[in-house]
């Protein structure tokens, strides 16, 4: 089940014995996690115990289940890396089996639950089959739930809401620059959208000033902005943007990776005659390419405003640039400005 299946079977049955959290997502686990102990121990957390399996077993954590607690009635036991319970090897005879589990859930203890927590492993390449591997083992637990990354549109909703619970008054454009400062993370979006409202109050709008001076990497905003310029070959507002890069420090090869990759995505978008959003991003799903709505947009504007001689040229243009920078010249503003001219030609 989703995150939100479970907070909303939460508030309408009653607890199971045993639940299995699986994914790598922490904000939604965070909140399940706080939601679930809040339900099973109403009078606080006394009844809470953490348990983690690297340094403890399956048949420990059983066995504190089992027992009965002298000071708490009601009990959550939560059990973190459960992954390492599994056997490294699937003919591996001596390893613990998950049987124990079984027999524990046809007669769990009344008053206690007991999370077992996954959080190493994704849901995609290389870990899902290992993440598979952990839901078998546990396959007793009937009560599964799975932290999946947010998506860019949940991302963007996510961040709407929670502006909207700090009264935080954050318009498009900026809404758009912080979900790309912060990729989308949830966990990184409610922490910097709390500290946007200590900092702008309810009076004022968020501007991209002050997402320059309080969220981190927010130097990549301007990194945006170069592109843009170029993309519009404008060549005073994209030198405006490059001095803004120099003296706030950036690291500029840093940014010549960013122009690489919004000119390879053009370059992509043009050679399949994509002309609307959503077939970019039918694409760019395609290429596994994680992508923003908004910054999508400004891929299809760029190609839009560059022929294909003209995109194929700028990669080039591109890689003679970072070649200039591997072979060690010492000004790399030059080198950059020098860039800047070429393409805005």
């Amino acid at each position: 089940m989703s995150p939100e299946q479970f907070l909303a079977k939460l508030a309408k049955q009653p607890l199971a014995p045993a639940y299995l959290f699986l994914g790598q997502e922490g904000y939604q686990r965070r909140v399940s996690k706080k939601a679930l102990i809040e339900r099973a121990l109403p009078g606080g957390a006394e009844g809470l115990t953490q348990i983690d399996l690297e340094g403890a077993t399956l048949a420990e954590v059983l066995d504190d289940a089992r027992s009965l607690s002298l000071f708490a009635s009601d009990r959550v036991i939560w059990v973190t890396s459960a992954e390492l319970a599994l056997p490294r090897r699937l003919d591996d005879e001596s390893a613990p089996s998950a049987s124990p589990l079984e027999a524990y859930l046809k007669t769990p203890t009344p008053g206690t639950v007991v999370v077992f927590e996954s959080s190493r492993y994704d849901f995609t390449g290389d870990d899902r089959p290992k993440l598979e591997r952990v839901e078998k083992f546990y396959s007793a637990i009937s009560n599964v739930v799975e932290f999946r990354h947010f998506t860019p549109e949940s991302s963007r909703f996510l961040a709407q809401n929670l502006a909207r619970q700090f009264q935080l008054k954050l318009a498009g454009a900026e809404l758009a620059m912080l979900l790309e400062i912060t990729a989308g993370d949830a966990s990184r979006l409610e922490s910097e959208i709390e500290k946007l409202a200590l900092f702008v109050g309810t009076e004022r709008a968020v501007t991209a000033a002050d997402l320059r001076t309080l969220v981190p990497n927010a130097a990549q905003t301007t990194i945006f902005v170069l592109v843009n310029a170029l993309g519009r070959r404008d060549r005073a507002g994209a030198l405006a943007a490059l001095d803004i890069l120099v003296r706030d420090g950036e690291y500029l090869p840093l940014a010549l990776t960013f122009l690489s990759t919004q000119f390879r995505l053009a370059l992509a978008v043009r050679e399949q005659q994509i002309a609307s959003l959503p077939q970019a991003l039918n694409l760019f799903q395609k290429l596994g390419v994680r992508m923003w709505r908004e910054r999508a947009e400004q891929i299809v504007s760029t190609a839009k405003i560059f022929t294909a001689p003209h995109l194929t040229k700028a990669v080039s243009l591109i890689y003679e640039t970072d070649k200039k920078f591997r072979d060690g010249y010492k000004d790399d503003r030059a080198i950059m400005e020098t860039l800047v001219f070429a393409l805005t030609s």
